[in-house]
């Protein structure tokens, strides 16, 4: 964990090699150049999946965004807060975000910052796949979106 870590962190969770997998990390780096310029504020992450120790990289934050793709997300994105999911679970090699916010609560003694999910509607995560025409159609919408998040988190 950084000494002062920027209060927003951004994960963006998705494989490139697998079509509309690629939503999350194209996203952000559409929007590179505008979160460097504020890199202060924001920290970004790109991971195929989040894990058990991503847990340290949301210490000291007061915001967290997990930006992923879904087959079942209505288009062309989904946006909404999320807290942890108290149910029983079993950890594996990979974690949902509100499974991450449950780590989270049982490892740290202060409550986990406040969480978000912008979900893109993606159609077709075959290995080898380009992006497919409905899926660049859902990012440009999660472009506007974002950069719109963007300008209301610098208040």
């Amino acid at each position: 964990m950084l000494d002062n870590p920027p209060p927003i962190l951004i994960f963006a969770i998705g494989n490139e090699s697998r079509g509309d997998d690629a939503l999350a990390p194209l996203l952000l780096r559409s929007l590179e150049t505008e979160l460097a310029a504020r890199a202060a504020q924001f920290e970004c992450l790109e991971e195929f999946q989040l894990q058990i120790e991503h847990v340290m990289d949301m210490q000291g934050r007061e915001v967290v965004l997990f930006v992923d793709a879904g087959m079942d997300t209505p288009a062309p994105f989904a946006f909404y807060r999320i807290q942890a999911d108290d149910s029983a679970m079993l950890y594996s090699h990979a974690l949902t975000p509100t499974a991450l916010l449950k780590v989270y609560k049982q490892c740290e003694p202060t409550p986990p910052p406040d969480a978000f999910v912008l979900c893109i509607r993606g159609e077709s995560f075959e290995l080898g796949e380009p992006l497919s025409a409905p899926a660049t159609e859902n990012l440009a919408a999660a472009q506007v979106f974002l950069k719109g998040w963007l300008q209301k988190m610098r208040s």
